[in-house]
């Protein structure tokens, strides 16, 4: 009886002979393709989504460093626009992307807040974000209209004491980053005010100045010319140091608020699991920009520090933190939030 194998031996050989030059080049063009993300990174413009409007400080910041990012890293980076709902609607955005490097999100301080003021935000602070770098940091300043009685800190702290729940600040919205700092404020501080909720800070700081409220925190670098002519009153940076663009301001800290750090930032992710030699190569870039010196003082210009030397691991660390330290003051505070009611 005639043994099958070699017949058999034989079709497999004629079919490998049909198959394997067409099935080869697709396998090594696959091989490529998966190599290629990080090999060839980056091969075509990315996207830098910044989850505020134009003109602000989030939109400042990453258009000042953009230019220079771009040279550094050897492609363009459009910047797209995706305000809405807190930063909640940009930061799903990337958070839902492709983890190719191609699509970025600049978040900001707002972005491990809302996880604990919101019932719902589009994203996981912990899981659905590669962090990079931070970037920037902004102090705010505490100030008050005019007509409020007191002319420094100490003033102001035995004023509010005095006179519990009858002093108002405006935040630019229940949650936001001004209305937790505010409320730090008077947690450290030891004194009671009331809310007043506006829909932007523009407004809260126009009617700051127009003596319809009287405090709140704002922008330094907004508000650094109405202190100057005597429009607002100054009580303090936010930061532990004084700020470069207006070194005649002490700190909050170094008023008696000791060790009191409340600042605004920026920083740069990426969405999950992008690969690791891409969030190097991001990185490098990242950092050799933030460390040019015509960029640090276009943004100490605008009252913004560049954080140079925020590692991912030290960015990641970094955003932990900070959702810790607003969670507990949210708590502490007893702020109403979507969760809570």
């Amino acid at each position: 009886m005639m043994k099958p194998l070699p017949v058999f031996g034989m079709l497999l050989q004629m079919a490998l002979s049909i198959v394997l030059p067409i099935v080869l080049p697709i396998v090594l063009q696959m091989d490529r393709a998966f190599a290629a993300p990080a090999d060839d990174y980056p091969n075509r413009p990315i996207t830098l989504v910044v989850p505020s409007t134009p003109g602000g400080g989030t939109d400042t910041s990453s258009r000042i460093i953009a230019p220079k990012f771009a040279e550094n890293l050897g492609q363009a980076i459009v910047i797209a626009n995706k305000p809405g709902v807190s930063g909640n609607i940009g930061a799903a955005f990337v958070a839902n992307s492709a983890p190719d490097g191609y699509t970025l999100l600049t978040l900001i301080s707002s972005h491990v807040i809302n996880p604990h003021m919101f019932a719902k935000v589009g994203y996981d602070i912990d899981k659905d974000f590669t962090p990079i770098s931070q970037t920037v940091t902004v102090p705010d300043v505490l100030i008050a209209n005019k007509n409020l009685p007191v002319q420094n800190l100490a003033e102001l702290m035995s004023y509010l004491k005095a006179n519990p729940e009858k002093v108002n600040f405006g935040s630019a919205g229940m949650g936001s980053f001004s209305h937790l700092m505010m409320e730090f404020f008077a947690l450290n501080a030891g004194v009671k005010m009331l809310h007043v909720p506006y829909k932007s800070t523009s407004q809260a700081f126009n009617d700051v100045l127009s003596n319809h409220v009287s405090m709140m925190v704002a922008d330094i670098a907004l508000a650094n010319p109405f202190i100057k002519t005597g429009a607002l009153k100054a009580y303090g940076v936010s930061s532990l140091g004084r700020s470069d663009i207006a070194p005649d301001i002490p700190s909050l800290s170094e008023l008696g608020l000791k060790g009191f750090e409340a600042n605004q930032w920026f920083g740069l992710v990426g969405p999950a699991k992008l690969p690791p030699q891409i969030t190097e190569k991001i990185f490098n870039a990242l950092k050799k920009t933030l460390a040019d010196p015509e960029l640090k003082a276009r943004l100490a210009a605008d009252g913004m520090t560049s954080s140079s030397n925020s590692s991912p691991q030290e960015f990641a660390g970094f955003i932990r933190s900070e959702g810790l330290k607003w969670s507990k003051i949210i708590k502490e505070a007893k702020i109403e939030t979507e969760k809570n009611q």
